[in-house]
């Protein structure tokens, strides 16, 4: 039970930090990220100590990356138009 305990801490830290940090770009996919990372130690966690079969794991973790790709595209192109990754520098009379 207590292996359980560690990845939910890791989970709530994330949220905490996802919910607090509203001016970077960068925080945000961050904290993001931090929380996938919970998720998928949970998730081997429980799928181990079951003995199901890794395979679903390692498909949803492809899909984990393609996230993390999508938001640093995302991250770059916001980089390149606005020059910095402040929210607040958001206009959407300019686009």
């Amino acid at each position: 039970m207590m292996f359980y305990v560690i990845p939910l801490i890791m989970f709530f830290c994330g949220l905490l930090v996802f919910s607090f940090s509203y001016n970077h770009f960068l925080i945000t996919l961050l904290s993001l990220e931090y929380i996938v990372l919970s998720l998928f130690l949970l998730i081997f966690i429980y799928m181990f100590f079951s003995f199901f079969d890794l395979y679903f794991l390692m498909i949803m973790l492809a899909f984990w990356v393609c996230e993390a790709t999508l938001g640093l595209s995302l991250l770059v192109s916001m980089i390149r138009g606005y020059g910095n990754d402040y929210f607040f520098s958001f206009n959407l009379v300019q686009c």
